[in-house]
């Protein structure tokens, strides 16, 4: 048997049944599992957590636990001031992407207006989530803890608030996404780059008040939806605006 200290810090409660959060409480294990499973087991997915020390020293995933170890773990916001060497926070991403389950459609939508990569559809599973993130390295975004504990999973976050405006301010914070906003570069329905397109060629498939006031035209990527600046536009950019504020 072995008996080991637990102390989740920060954010990494929201995981923790109440008696457990913010205190150092012991589990007694039948063997000595690495130290991976054993923060799992706790509820805790992997990717959520960013450095693990085990009697004061850093330690990677594939620490065994031995009897009596005193262990805390770290929420990427608590690295600021670390002066330890092992992170288990992968490389970040020069270019976040992402993908989402399918609880965040709306969610989906706004990051794309935003101008982020991300990939969604309704019927995704969790083993395609898993791969797709695994294959392209894209950050999944859920609502599903045992999504981001299969093993190939390297990027992903569990996404706290129900509400989608409050979900897209916590991901932007996350993942520090201010600076790379790009607003209305990406079709929200298809994820497709926006491209120019000749009012000439697509007149049947504008209403002829707009034929008469608008020439831009932009179509999506993939879905070859044509969008024009309307009034639509004017509370699309004052949405950007107050999440960015």
């Amino acid at each position: 048997m072995t008996t080991v200290n637990f102390h989740f810090h920060a954010e990494l409660n929201f995981f923790l049944p109440t008696n457990k959060r913010n205190v150092k409480y012991s589990i007694v294990l039948e063997d000595s599992p690495s130290i991976k499973d054993a923060i799992e087991s706790q509820g805790v997915p992997h990717p959520e957590v960013a450095l693990i020390l085990v009697n004061d020293e850093s330690v990677d995933f594939s620490y065994l636990l031995q009897d009596g170890d005193e262990i805390n773990v770290y929420p990427i916001s608590e690295l600021i001031n670390n002066t330890y060497s092992v992170s288990v926070q992968p490389e970040p991403l020069s270019t976040p992407c992402f993908v989402l389950d399918v609880h965040l459609g709306k969610l989906a939508s706004s990051l794309r207006m935003l101008g982020f990569d991300t990939l969604y559809r309704n019927d995704y599973d969790d083993e395609e989530l898993a791969e797709i993130s695994s294959r392209e390295k894209r950050i999944i975004l859920t609502r599903d803890t045992g999504l981001l504990k299969r093993s190939i999973v390297t990027y992903g976050y569990y996404v706290r608030q129900t509400n989608p405006h409050k979900q897209l301010i916590e991901v932007i914070k996350r993942f520090d996404l201010k600076k790379a906003v790009n607003p209305f570069k990406r079709c929200i329905t298809c994820n497709g780059l926006l491209a120019p397109i000749a009012k000439e060629t697509i007149l049947e498939q504008i209403p002829p008040k707009v034929r008469e006031s608008v020439d831009e035209f932009h179509s999506g990527q993939d879905c070859k939806q044509v969008f024009w600046r309307g009034s639509h536009y004017d509370k699309m950019r004052q949405f950007v605006d107050e999440v960015l504020g």
